[in-house]
């Protein structure tokens, strides 16, 4: 009964707790939770109201009748009476029952804590507010869920995580389970940890890692005889199922470390046997085109950590093997007795679609991952550098972009043409020896422009830009000097054509003047001219002189062009030939013979070069001259006479000769590879003043992106260097070069 002190009344500990308190409210509560009164009999508000205002009377009465130490021992003393006598027995009943029952029961139990908790709470909402915050003890949900884990937690943790474990495995073998039910228990397992994962991590996570890594070694034993692809599905479908399952019911901070699990498990302990299965392996996927199963096989190797590398490793010899079956075949063929020529366009597009082949395939099935970029630069470096016969593949690709470049080659749209141009440039940056190319492809450029048998000057202009963003200005200055000459020039022969009309001239004349630096260097015969050539060439001369004094003309002749009428018997002919077999021709007018030996005498011609230009009059296709005696070599011995019988469908020809120069000047090459490494060599030491040879050799070889010089090559360059005093060998070591300002 209370009692007033003074004007305050009192209420005792015993009576305030048994009448009030546990009567009202604690029996009351835990009749509900056991299920012996309905839900809806829950605390009304007036009710609470009563109950609250007995806790708040009891801890605001002054000492000693303050009652707030007592009522926070009880209330953790009542929540440990009701989970021992009543929540753990119920427990204890259920295990070995089957691990869904535990677990129902478990949560049952735990969503009625909840329950008692929250309510407990706020009947001593004031004991939080002030007692314990005064004393710096746990708060009473705190002390509530610290004593459901030491009292229910603790003792069933084992029994509940096989459970769980048990239920898990059945979902991953098909089996329909209760994934609410487990994730409720995943939310008791988290907040056993009062705010962090510690209890998650080790009683269930833990765990559960290893039994995934049990369970999918077994599976990973039972797949291995799949097919690569076979394999690689169910791998894929099982890391997406455990993906979904966390976020079904697990933590998603388990997420990475089960995912771990079980790539190690059936990725990273079989990659290799998967890789290499001969029917069905990384090999085998791409020689039969498999994009889908390819992109399957990056995707779930990527995931490993350093897992793509055999894969690229694969790749890149899959390619070379492609590519050197692509070389042999060249081989093939020569030794089969196909005329050895610096054009072969089949080999070249075989080459081009290999590429673009495995080029697609990298973006396409590999992400463009940069492993399989290099590997594909690997591959097409050992390839593309691989030469068969007389001619460098440099030439072949060289002259693969003259077909393209000049009329009557290729037959393609302007956008083909510069696909085409496109695919040739992505092997050009592979070839090692890219001055090479630079020097043949000069050299053609020269006689497509030269020749008038270029089919655009934009297509021209287009793959010299497409050169220059690889190799840079140095590398296409010239081309682009020999563009710059016509263009120029087009204007000044047209002031001189009109020159020529005001002289009584029987030919229609012509000259293009080109600047000696950007052209190559081509033979100058001195052959006799016809009086008309020489009278032309006279006025040109003259005129040229009074417009630049300073500048000095060589004839270049066997570069020049003309058309020369013909007329055999009632027809005429407009043969389209070089300068000399013009000249040629018309000392075999009027139908006189001559000698071979009378004809170089005539023409002040050397034997190399009437050679070549009888044989294209008298054995090629159009044979305007008869050769005695008949054949198809041209000796000393030989007479000549104009075709009396020569006949054809078309009324303009062009009589093709071969060439006096070669497409590519060797000895011009290594003179302007000597050059570049000594300027990479005083460049580097200039920089650097001393350095060791080792050293100076590295930086060298990188500074050096158009062709990769021999180390012998480089030492004999630095002794010469040396010889020059330009470096100088360290007294101390002669190991070790100093740089002489």
């Amino acid at each position: 009964m209370a009692t007033n002190v003074g004007n305050q009344r009192i209420i005792p500990l015993e009576e305030g707790w048994n009448d009030e308190i546990k009567a009202k409210a604690i029996d009351k509560l835990e009749a509900l939770l056991n299920g012996e009164m309905k839900s809806g009999s829950m605390f009304g508000p007036k009710e609470y109201v009563q109950i609250y205002t007995t806790c708040y009377d009891m801890c605001t009465q002054r000492s000693p009748y303050n009652w707030s130490r007592e009522l926070y021992q009880r209330h953790g003393e009542t929540i440990e009476k009701y989970l021992t006598t009543t929540v753990l027995p119920a427990l204890r009943d259920k295990t070995g029952q089957g691990g869904t029952i535990l677990l129902t029961e478990l949560r049952h139990r735990w969503l009625n804590h909840q329950i008692m908790n929250k309510w407990l709470k706020k009947f001593f909402t004031y004991l939080d507010r002030y007692y314990v915050k005064h004393h710096s003890l746990p708060t009473l949900s705190q002390a509530g869920l610290r004593c459901f884990r030491t009292k229910v937690y603790d003792e069933m943790k084992g029994e509940t995580t096989n459970a769980i474990l048990g239920l898990i495995n059945d979902e991953r073998e098909g089996k329909i389970i209760d994934k609410s039910l487990i994730k409720s228990v995943v939310e008791l397992y988290e907040s056993m940890g009062m705010g962090s994962l510690d209890a998650y991590n080790s009683d269930l996570e833990e765990a559960l890692l290893n039994s995934t890594r049990e369970y999918y070694a077994k599976k990973r034993e039972d797949w291995i005889n799949d097919s690569t692809p076979d394999y690689l599905i169910k791998a894929e479908e099982a890391l997406t199922k455990e993906s979904k399952r966390v976020d079904d019911y697990l933590n998603s901070a388990s997420e990475m470390k089960i995912l771990k699990v079980v790539e190690e498990e059936i990725l990273e302990r079989v990659e290799m046997v998967l890789l290499e299965k001969e029917s069905s392996g990384c090999r085998a996927l791409l020689q039969n085109d498999k994009s889908e199963d390819l992109q399957r096989m990056f995707r779930l190797f990527s995931r490993l950590e350093n897992g793509l590398n055999p894969m690229a490793a694969i790749f890149q010899n899959f390619i070379s093997s492609m590519g050197d079956d692509i070389v042999n075949r060249r081989q093939a063929r020569l030794e089969g007795g196909e005329k050895d020529k610096n054009d072969d366009p089949k080999f070249v597009k075989s080459l081009i679609s290999l590429h673009e082949k495995y080029l697609g395939v990298v973006k396409q099935d590999f992400s463009g991952h940069s492993l399989f970029q290099k590997a594909l630069k690997d591959a097409f470096v050992e390839i593309v550098n691989k030469n068969v016969g007389q001619f460098t593949n440099a030439e072949l690709m060289s002259t693969f972009c003259d077909r393209i470049l000049k009329s009557g080659g290729e037959k393609l749209s302007e956008s083909e043409v510069e696909e085409s141009l496109d695919r040739i440039v992505q092997l050009f940056s592979y070839l090692t020896d890219k001055d090479m190319f630079a020097e043949i492809y000069r050299n053609q450029l020269a006689k497509r422009l030269l020749t008038q048998r270029s089919t655009s000057d934009d297509s021209e202009k287009l793959m010299i830009a497409k050169l220059k963003m690889q190799c840079g200005t140095q590398f296409t200055s010239k081309m682009e000097g020999m563009l710059s000459d016509l263009a120029v020039g087009s204007e000044q022969r047209s002031e001189f054509e009109n020159r020529m009309r005001s002289v009584d001239s029987k030919l229609d004349f012509s000259v293009q003047v080109l600047t000696t630096g950007f052209w190559p260097t081509y033979k100058s015969p001195e052959v006799a001219l016809t009086p008309e050539m020489s009278k032309c060439m006279d006025i040109f001369k003259d005129w040229h002189e009074q417009k630049h004094q300073k500048r000095k003309l060589t004839w270049v002749l066997s570069q020049g062009n003309a058309s020369v009428r013909g007329v055999f018997g009632k027809k005429s002919y407009d043969f389209q030939v070089s300068t000399l077999q013009a000249i040629a021709l018309d000392a075999m007018n009027n139908g006189v013979t001559m000698t071979f030996q009378e004809l170089a005498t005539k023409l002040n011609a050397e034997e190399s070069i009437l050679k070549p230009l009888m044989h294209s009059l008298s054995c090629g296709k159009y044979k305007v001259l008869i050769k005695t005696p008949p054949g198809n070599k041209i000796n000393p011995t030989d007479t000549f006479t104009a075709n009396p019988k020569f006949t054809s469908n078309m009324r303009k020809l062009r009589i093709p000769m071969a060439t006096l120069e070669s497409s590519l000047n060797t000895k011009r090459v290594e003179e302007d590879r000597t050059i570049a490494i000594e300027a990479a060599i005083v460049r580097i030491m200039k920089a650097r003043k001393t350095l060791q040879h080792q050293q100076l050799l590295s930086e060298v070889l990188n500074q050096l992106a158009f062709f990769n010089p021999n180390p012998r090559d480089i030492k004999k360059r630095i002794e010469g260097l040396i010889d020059r005093e330009y470096l100088e060998r360290s007294a101390d070591n002669a190991q070790v070069y100093n740089y002489l300002a």
